[in-house]
């Protein structure tokens, strides 16, 4: 048809259609409620579209009726395909999940405005619960699907973050008397000013504080880091260095302060198609078959020692290249990647340490006997080692419960060990009790949080 003479109701209609197809992006992603501002906005913009076609006068000609037509049906899909992921079974599932995590916070959250250290266990294995029923729900490939489970799985995801920091932390202690500096006792009220930062980031996380927003949050924590840099504290190593504990930790809140931001865009949801995850899933697949040909070797460690260590600590070298986004999926995966190679690198230290210790050169020198023992542990932790990093079953196997025992007897079996003064004995007891505290917190990495992991990996993004 001539552009020129074409009929001004057909030129109407395009203009409808243009805006319309702006409008299906949006809809594709929609990953809300129906309760939410976002879906009126959408349904309102789309209902107007569809009003203005309705309204095109087709002069009764055939090719304008069935243009009008096609455009009817293009919004009225829309419109069906917005409902349906508002009410997808999956999307209402997500929903059902994260509030419970709700009640969860609401329970829990009162104490932490005062900074209190009363964050129970049951709290905290409830949280891990909701991460991996979360990881569960599938998404069908559908984008909406995806991105709404991410955003969820964001905030949870922080929310257990910050709480296993305060749990290590256990709030930071207050190493300086006030008498010590002048400075102390402001440093000290920013400090009880942060702890209530936090419970406040966490119940804005879990969307159980109203009376909050990110950009308040962020501007209260920017403003105490301004306190404490109008401090005078030159020439007082303590005090500057009690100083910078908490400013880390006003920094520590405010990178999750976009999250809600950063979950909108494609590139953070959609990980099967994440550079990063690609990446990391890279470097997995080949630590995966180096440690495979490392336990079915299990002797004779030292004729491959120099060159596999060498390969998996360029493995962590180029997982430590990776840019995690801001995206704390990416940042998770990362970080087990990593734990997961320097586990295998400790395993074959270890084990070339013990084969070294066997050979005919050093049997003859004299040792204590404690310090004997300590090795006879190390050689059972050593082969306790290589089952866990075998492991592929969950925490209700026979065999979880069996290695956790044995670890746990062989710590029982270091304490016991009486290093009768000899400095060897002891420094030696003290690397095995840390030996076998990593053995049992990867055993513990592996299988508590196996659904957060299983999310970070393209296998569970692609969503078969």
């Amino acid at each position: 048809m001539d552009m020129g003479n074409q009929h001004a109701s057909i030129t109407a209609l395009q203009e409808i259609q243009r805006k319309v197809k702006d409008l299906e992006q949006s809809v594709a992603t929609f990953s809300g409620l129906q309760s939410d501002p976002e879906y009126k906005k959408l349904e309102k913009a789309l209902t107007k579209q569809l009003f203005e076609i309705e309204s095109i006068d087709t002069e009764g000609k055939g090719n304008i009726l069935q243009a009008r037509k096609r455009a009817i049906e293009e919004v009225e899909r829309l419109l069906k395909e917005l409902e349906q992921n508002a009410n997808h079974p999956c999307r209402l599932e997500i929903e059902k999940i994260f509030k419970e995590a709700q009640c969860l916070v609401a329970q829990q959250i009162a104490p932490m405005y005062g900074g209190r250290r009363c964050i129970t266990e049951e709290f905290e294995e409830g949280i891990q619960n909701i991460l991996m029923r979360l990881t569960q729900v599938k998404t069908e490939g559908k984008a909406s699907l995806r991105k709404a489970r991410y955003r969820t799985l964001t905030k949870v995801l922080a929310i257990q973050e910050i709480l296993d920091n305060c749990l290590k932390q256990q709030v930071l202690a207050l190493p300086l008397s006030t008498d010590a500096h002048p400075s102390i006792s402001k440093i000290n009220s920013v400090l009880l000013e942060v702890n209530k930062a936090r419970g406040s980031l966490i119940a804005l996380l879990a969307g159980v504080n109203e009376c909050e927003t990110y950009r308040h949050l962020s501007c209260v924590l920017s403003g105490l880091i301004a306190d404490l840099d109008a401090l005078d504290v030159s020439g007082h190593v303590e005090v500057r260095n009690y100083r910078k504990e908490v400013v880390e930790e006003i920094n520590n809140l405010l990178k999750y302060l976009d999250l809600e931001e950063e979950a909108c865009f494609t590139s953070a949801y959609d990980l099967a198609k994440n550079q990063s995850i690609v990446k990391i899933e890279f470097i997995r697949k080949r630590s995966t078959e180096i440690k495979a040909c490392v336990l079915e070797r299990g002797h004779n460690m030292s004729d491959i020692h120099v060159g596999t260590k060498s390969e998996l600590q360029g493995l962590i070298a180029q997982l430590d290249e990776i840019s995690v986004e801001k995206n704390p999926c990416i940042r998770e995966a990362r970080r087990r990647a990593v734990v997961e190679i320097q586990t295998v690198i400790s395993y074959v230290d270890l084990k070339e340490a013990i084969e070294r210790r066997h050979s005919p050169c050093n049997q003859a020198n004299p040792e204590h006997p404690s310090h004997t023992t300590v090795w006879m542990v190390l050689g059972s932790l050593s082969d306790l080692q290589k089952e866990v990093l075998s492991f592929d079953g969950n925490r209700a196997d026979k065999n979880y419960i069996r290695l956790e025992e044995l670890l746990t007897n062989q710590l029982l079996t270091l304490d016991a060990i009486d290093s009768q003064g000899d400095d060897r004995s002891k420094e030696a007891r003290k690397q095995a009790v840390k030996f076998a505290n990593n053995i049992l917190s990867y055993l513990d990495m592996k299988n508590r949080r196996m659904g957060v992991l299983d999310f970070s990996l393209t296998k569970i993004a692609q969503d078969s």
